[in-house]
């Protein structure tokens, strides 16, 4: 790269920098040598940015950033930094790839992941929410909490507020073998993801590609209350319900859903999912986490730029997107949300 580090050696340091969290040797590399952002490891396997993003190293990431590197640079599985970021659940590092202007709805070579695939499957349910960031604005949390009656918490009214069809395709893409974000969450268990996805539009109804799966014991042609009944979560089973999905959907095999969860052992959602159930649904209100300010939050730091925060005090105030401890990044200039 035309200076007197050795790019090689030099990429190789800063990709162990930026796996290990050593800022100061990131810093000092990337003032030698601007250039090594954009290093890649041999045969293309990840990149510096691919390392930090996955081990959760948001000050690096931000820095390798700033320095020129690809924020959509892909490995040779075609994976993002932020796909590997809402795996790991590292939703900060997501923030901050966001800033960058990511592309959320790219797919990786493998099994056609998006990031929200990625976020759904480890149930990162805070991913989630920021990758759909520039789909759906934030909601008011009393409109969240207040549209309930009537409607068995659908959300229809939220769900005017930003592009139906965009979101409805992002949200419903289908990976290897059909399988949508709506599946992964319910199969692994992770209720809060299932319940923010179908307020995000995910298809209830949604199957699986008919000529297979990469789940075969399942069944082709399988919807999401089929994989939730083979992960054996009742509360996802009672979510999927209560949002429209059916008993009596048969997949490729034949199977109900009762059918997956008497093969898989879950013998304690058979009287939900029994086709002639009597059983209670509870009513589910819409996701709190359609309350979180992101939307806003975002447009504001990527106007006015990031600066880091050296507040240390007990009372500094709560990050308004986490909610749960000081912010650590604060947007420059006047604003209001």
């Amino acid at each position: 790269m035309g200076n007197s580090f050795g790019c090689s050696a030099s990429g190789e340091r800063l990709v162990s920098a930026a796996r290990d969290g050593d800022l100061v040797e990131a810093k000092m590399l990337l003032d030698c040598n601007p250039c090594l952002a954009k290093y890649s490891t041999f045969g293309g396997l990840n990149s510096p940015l691919h390392f930090a993003a996955a081990k959760g190293h948001n000050e690096i990431v931000a820095l390798l950033l700033e320095n020129g590197a690809d924020v959509n640079s892909r490995n040779y599985c075609g994976q993002t930094a932020l796909m590997q970021a809402c795996r790991y659940g590292h939703w900060e590092v997501v923030q901050t790839l966001l800033l960058f202007r990511c592309n959320v709805i790219r797919a990786d070579y493998l099994s056609g992941r998006t990031a929200l695939h990625f976020a759904a499957v480890n149930g990162h349910v805070r991913c989630i929410r920021l990758v759909v960031a520039d789909f759906v604005p934030s909601a008011p949390f009393e409109t969240v909490n207040t549209h309930v009656e009537g409607n068995r918490g659908d959300s229809s009214t939220l769900k005017n507020k930003y592009d139906q069809s965009a979101l409805s395709k992002f949200v419903n893409k289908a990976a290897d073998g059909g399988i949508t974000a709506l599946h992964m969450a319910a199969l692994n268990g992770y209720f809060d993801c299932v319940q923010l996805l179908l307020d995000l539009h995910a298809n209830v109804s949604a199957v699986t590609f008919h000529y297979g799966t990469s789940m075969d014991l399942i069944g082709a042609g399988s919807t999401p209350l089929h994989y939730a009944a083979c992960g054996g979560n009742l509360k996802c089973c009672q979510i999927l319900l209560a949002r429209g999905a059916s008993r009596m959907s048969l997949n490729c095999n034949g199977w109900l859903p009762l059918d997956v969860a008497r093969m898989w052992g879950r013998h304690w959602l058979e009287p939900l999912l029994t086709p002639n159930s009597d059983s209670v649904i509870p009513r589910f209100s819409p996701s709190n986490y359609l309350s979180l300010p992101l939307l806003s939050v975002l447009n504001v730091a990527r106007e006015y730029g990031l600066q880091s925060s050296t507040t240390s005090s007990d009372d500094a105030d709560t990050c308004a997107v986490c909610l749960e401890r000081a912010c650590t990044v604060a947007a420059e200039g006047s604003f209001f949300l």
